[in-house]
């Protein structure tokens, strides 16, 4: 990931950065674990390396500066972004559940709210999540892979809502699970039609004598 315009961040003992890649909690404790220095065969591109690990979830970060003043340019992995062609409820209950990976219980069911919120979207307003995830599928919204999907995130999240017993408490993992299928559902729902209507618009408006204009 690049580091926003106007951002410093220092390669140092520990990385300063808002939130930890894998689990998400907000000031993460990123401790240096292991330092190195690498450049081409050809001698260019010379960079300092560091690789922290997160307090919290035991996650690893990899940080990469600029060898002359240790300023981070690039850091791995690349954090989850919430795409703002996703309607506003869905997209914030989304962006909760991003943040708040490091309380699974709590983010398993801010992504079922999202999934029904989406649902909701595409017009399944009456019944329960069960009903409207039953409806898009019988009218071919969802496939049936995606609507079990989308009933799996229901069923875990119902059991947090009920404190099922039976159940096990879920982990930071099931939260990272959710967050590939959610986000894209979210891409399947709203983000891939949206950019094919703007392709067909850039298409459409395009200057016939200027056949490079798309």
């Amino acid at each position: 990931m690049s580091i926003k315009t106007g951002t410093l961040i220092k390669l140092d003992q520990s990385l300063k950065i808002d939130r930890c890649p894998h689990c998400y909690i907000y000031k993460p404790t990123l401790s240096q674990i292991f330092s190195a220095q690498t450049q081409a065969d050809n001698k260019s591109n010379s960079r300092l390396w560091g690789v922290y690990k997160c307090s919290q979830c035991g996650g690893l970060v990899t940080a990469g500066a600029n060898p002359h003043n240790n300023v981070v340019h690039e850091i791995f992995p690349v954090t989850e972004t919430v795409n703002e062609a996703i309607p506003e409820r869905p997209r914030e209950y989304l962006k909760q559940a991003v943040e708040t990976t490091f309380a699974p219980a709590g983010s398993l069911m801010l992504y079922a709210s999202s999934v029904d919120a989406m649902l909701k979207e595409k017009g399944f307003e009456k019944g329960n999540l069960y009903s409207r995830i039953k409806l898009a599928i019988d009218s071919h919204i969802l496939t049936e892979d995606m609507g079990e999907w989308a009933h799996k995130v229901r069923l875990e999240a119902n059991d947090q809502r009920h404190s099922d017993y039976a159940s096990p408490l879920p982990t930071i993992q099931d939260a990272e699970n959710c967050i590939q299928f959610v986000k894209a559902l979210a891409d399947f729902l709203f983000v891939l039609p949206n950019k094919i209507h703007e392709s067909i618009d850039k298409i459409e408006n395009a200057d016939p004598s200027t056949p490079d204009s798309i």
